[in-house]
């Protein structure tokens, strides 16, 4: 999307919102969890995204995902705050890549901590690229009736063409 003289631009304060002031090895361990919980936030955004073509009619559903997002955040560190530690730490000091499989104990302990205190299930390998039905309230967007003609006028049949110069182009590839 290129931005023109009339692109109109959202206010600062439309823009604001709290953000998630975490490192990447919080985000890792609490991905699984903030994925499940904030997917219909997520899918809601994604869905708009897709049908608008226009990332600023989205923004109120956008500040819904951090809202989601962080709202998770605080309730794994009220609820299973030493538990989150463990499995983070496993996760940063186990292998340079944060790899999942040294860590196994400390993941099942952090994960009957949140199924007990957050009601929320870890989701199965392979959950989150599973083809979904989102259902939303958010009207359908109309689709434009103004199409645009071709920038580049084509040559047209009649037109004589030279002969190529260097042979035919197409005897290279095979």
């Amino acid at each position: 999307m290129a931005a023109t003289a009339k692109t109109v631009l959202p206010e600062e304060s439309e823009l604001t919102v709290q953000e998630i002031d975490a490192s990447w090895p919080t985000l890792h361990t609490a991905s699984v969890y903030i994925g499940k919980a904030c997917e219909w936030y997520n899918n809601d955004f994604m869905l708009c995204r897709s049908e608008e073509g226009d990332p600023r009619r989205c923004l109120n559903e956008g500040k819904a995902v951090t809202a989601c997002a962080l709202d998770v955040l605080k309730k794994l560190k009220k609820h299973c705050l030493d538990d989150f530690n463990a499995y983070m730490t496993c996760l940063e000091r186990s292998s340079g890549t944060l790899e999942f499989s040294p860590c196994r104990k400390t993941q099942a302990a952090l994960d009957q901590c949140v199924l007990q205190n957050l009601n929320i299930e870890r989701p199965s390998f392979g959950y989150f690229c599973e083809t979904k039905v989102h259902h939303t309230s958010r009207p359908r967007p109309e689709t434009p009736t103004t199409t645009f003609p071709d920038p580049v006028p084509g040559i047209p049949p009649d037109q004589p063409r030279e002969k190529a110069k260097y042979h035919n182009r197409f005897w290279y590839k095979s």
